[in-house]
């Protein structure tokens, strides 16, 4: 059975994979930061975390209003290879022991967001479709 009819879909299909992704990371800033839905963890943060949750407020946020999407799209991607490679890859080489599958994911996840675009339903579409014709 094909689901050619699926793909007239794609750009709004495209689109809630994008806000859906922007507001998952948008989550893991918002537990690093104001400790909602619940906290990462007890005390202050480590510098590399704060880094971390700085680069997962704005990429998260531009993602899911899907501004300057590529970019934030690809910083995004970068900041899980780290986090994966530093925080999961030295407990051990397989993703299913170190706790590793879900940054992998989002890291390839964003990849592909950065390389196929926004989607519809995006400030970066309103802005190229209201621009001058030169």
């Amino acid at each position: 059975m094909e689901f050619t009819w699926l793909s007239r879909w794609q750009p709004q299909i495209l689109a809630i994979l994008r806000i859906v992704a922007g507001l998952l990371l948008l989550e893991h800033a918002t537990m690093k930061f104001f400790h909602f839905p619940a906290p990462l963890m007890p005390g202050p943060l480590p510098t590399l975390l704060i880094v971390a949750g700085i680069i997962e407020l704005v990429t998260g946020l531009l993602i899911t209003l899907g501004l300057f999407t590529r970019i934030a799209a690809f910083i995004a991607s970068g900041e899980l290879a780290a986090a994966y490679f530093i925080g999961h890859f030295p407990k051990s080489f397989w993703p299913g022991i170190n706790m590793g599958e879900a940054a992998i994911l989002y890291c390839f996840l964003f990849l592909y967001i950065a390389a196929a675009g926004p989607g519809a339903w995006s400030i970066d579409g309103a802005r190229s479709r209201n621009a001058p014709i030169r």
